[in-house]
Protein backbone atom coordinates (compact mmCIF):
# COMPACT_ATOMS: atom_id res chain seq x y z
CA UNK A 1 0.00 0.00 0.00
CA UNK A 2 0.70 3.19 0.27
CA UNK A 3 4.05 4.32 2.06
CA UNK A 4 1.71 5.76 5.03
CA UNK A 5 -1.88 5.41 4.71
CA UNK A 6 -2.54 7.06 8.11
CA UNK A 7 -0.42 9.97 7.13
CA UNK A 8 -2.25 10.19 3.69
CA UNK A 9 -4.01 13.79 3.62
CA UNK A 10 -5.52 13.82 0.02
CA UNK A 11 -6.49 17.62 -1.26
CA UNK A 12 -10.23 17.89 -1.08
CA UNK A 13 -11.06 18.18 -4.75
CA UNK A 14 -9.66 14.40 -4.32
CA UNK A 15 -12.35 12.79 -2.40
CA UNK A 16 -14.59 10.85 -3.72
CA UNK A 17 -17.88 8.58 -2.43
CA UNK A 18 -17.78 5.04 -1.70
CA UNK A 19 -20.40 4.80 -4.21
CA UNK A 20 -18.03 6.57 -6.95
CA UNK A 21 -15.85 4.63 -5.63
CA UNK A 22 -17.54 1.41 -6.35
CA UNK A 23 -18.46 2.34 -10.02
CA UNK A 24 -14.58 2.80 -10.43
CA UNK A 25 -13.27 -0.30 -8.76
CA UNK A 26 -16.04 -2.59 -9.74
CA UNK A 27 -16.52 -3.68 -5.94
CA UNK A 28 -19.62 -2.65 -4.05
CA UNK A 29 -19.95 0.04 -1.23
CA UNK A 30 -20.36 -3.08 1.19
CA UNK A 31 -17.53 -4.66 0.48
CA UNK A 32 -15.42 -1.03 0.46
CA UNK A 33 -16.55 -0.80 4.00
CA UNK A 34 -15.59 -4.19 4.90
CA UNK A 35 -12.12 -3.42 3.35
CA UNK A 36 -11.83 -0.01 5.16
CA UNK A 37 -12.54 -2.06 8.56
CA UNK A 38 -9.75 -3.79 8.16
CA UNK A 39 -7.44 -1.03 7.05
CA UNK A 40 -6.95 -2.64 3.42
CA UNK A 41 -8.25 0.66 2.44
CA UNK A 42 -7.98 4.23 2.58
CA UNK A 43 -11.11 5.97 3.48
CA UNK A 44 -12.22 8.89 5.76
CA UNK A 45 -15.65 9.55 7.43
CA UNK A 46 -16.58 13.14 7.14
CA UNK A 47 -19.75 13.88 9.20
CA UNK A 48 -21.98 10.93 8.53
CA UNK A 49 -20.10 9.82 4.48
CA UNK A 50 -17.20 8.02 3.66
CA UNK A 51 -14.98 9.01 1.63
CA UNK A 52 -11.92 7.78 -0.31
CA UNK A 53 -9.95 8.83 -3.21
CA UNK A 54 -9.03 6.90 -6.62
CA UNK A 55 -5.40 6.87 -5.47
CA UNK A 56 -6.83 4.55 -2.60
CA UNK A 57 -8.56 2.52 -4.96
CA UNK A 58 -6.15 1.91 -7.36
CA UNK A 59 -3.50 1.52 -4.94
CA UNK A 60 -5.32 -1.18 -3.27
CA UNK A 61 -6.53 -2.91 -6.75
CA UNK A 62 -2.88 -3.20 -7.99
CA UNK A 63 -1.41 -4.73 -4.68
CA UNK A 64 -4.78 -7.41 -4.86
CA UNK A 65 -4.96 -10.69 -7.21
CA UNK A 66 -7.77 -10.64 -9.20
CA UNK A 67 -8.63 -14.04 -8.59
CA UNK A 68 -11.55 -14.25 -6.21
CA UNK A 69 -11.99 -10.53 -6.41
CA UNK A 70 -15.39 -9.65 -5.82
CA UNK A 71 -17.10 -7.64 -9.19
CA UNK A 72 -20.28 -6.70 -9.87
CA UNK A 73 -21.60 -7.21 -13.70
CA UNK A 74 -21.61 -4.34 -15.76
Amino acid sequence: MHNDWKDYKPDIDELISLRQAAEISGYTTNHLRLLVSKNELWAKKIDSFWVTTEEAIFEYMNNKSNFGRPKKNP
